[in-house]
């Protein structure tokens, strides 16, 4: 796919980030992961991101990245675009970028280094060199310890053809406000805080209609039903949503540090298409956090799967 068509698709819809399957042994099964991209995909996604964040990327070694990549490959072919995550160092986010274009995907959301900072003279030398390193699509990714400014986005632009969008999960104000007026329509503009939902009005205010949903990975249709009622300014709906389901969410997923992954792990298995245990450093809830969103789950009935 060409980077631009990308772009097009990637500016409008709700994205998401499909779970890695693991089995009882922290082993990757690739049969339950290609049957939760085949659940996932009639659901209306405008994209699918495999191996990123909620996906345990930074868990994964190089053998089985390619090995996530090329099942998720094959089973989205023809029904949702699929990016693939890609981070770390300089060098080993070139090496995924490269087996994921070798593969097939469509593109990379460039996730954060890690562990050291870097200037912005630093990061700038970081990602040129990944979005050279490949031809297909880029997305960076602005979290943690990589903050990019205005001025750095504006060069990267101007020397990186197939980066494409930029994706905040910061939450700044200000700082995507400066990067949207200065960039306007050169990249598209993705929502990605941690339940991005809760944001979402705000972002679409600030002219970032499009976020990833980590949600949809356990409930597809209220996700979607979200979704669309931002898009259509349904404050009734959306604020009935946030009350009844992502407020109390958030207070199970706040009580523990890693718990955006593990309760998007857990929600899985509650609606029967589990993908098995979060690796260490992660830590699955606890039995009553469980229950806690058991109920919560019930509470919205058939709208939510």
């Amino acid at each position: 796919m060409h980077p631009q068509e990308l772009k097009k698709i990637l500016s409008s819809g709700l994205l998401s980030f499909p779970l890695t399957d693991f089995d009882q042994q922290g082993n990757f099964n690739a049969k339950t992961y290609a049957e939760r991209l085949e659940w996932l995909a009639p659901y209306g996604a405008s994209a699918l991101f495999a191996a990123g964040g909620t996906g345990e990327f930074f868990s994964l070694s190089g053998e089985e990245y390619g090995d996530v990549i090329r099942v998720a490959v094959d089973s989205c072919r023809g029904k949702v675009p699929l990016l693939a995550g890609a981070g770390g160092s300089t060098r080993h986010a070139i090496a995924c970028a490269q087996e994921a274009e070798r593969l097939g995907a469509d593109g990379i959301l460039l996730l954060p280094h890690y562990l050291t900072e870097a200037s912005q003279d630093g990061l700038i030398a970081h990602i040129e060199q990944v979005c050279k390193s490949v031809s297909f699509g880029v997305v960076v990714y602005n979290r943690g310890i990589c903050r990019l400014t205005a001025d750095s986005l504006e060069v990267l632009a101007a020397r990186c053809p197939n980066l494409i969008g930029f994706k905040d999960g910061i939450g700044d104000i200000e700082l995507m406000v400066s990067i949207w007026r200065r960039l306007g329509d050169r990249l598209t503009y993705l929502g990605g805080l941690p339940t991005a939902e809760v944001y979402a009005a705000a972002y679409k205010a600030l002219g970032v209609p499009v976020y990833s949903s980590a949600v949809f990975n356990f409930v597809p249709k209220l996700a979607m039903d979200f979704y669309h009622a931002i898009a259509k300014d349904d404050h009734a709906t959306t604020n009935r949503l946030i009350d009844e389901f992502f407020l109390p969410y958030l207070a199970i997923r706040n009580r523990k540090s890693g718990y955006a992954v593990s309760i998007v792990k857990a929600g899985a298995r509650l609606v029967g298409h589990s993908a098995g245990p979060v690796r260490a450093p992660l830590t699955d809830l606890t039995a009553e956090e469980d229950e806690m969103l058991r109920q919560l789950i019930l509470k919205q009935g058939s709208q939510a799967v």
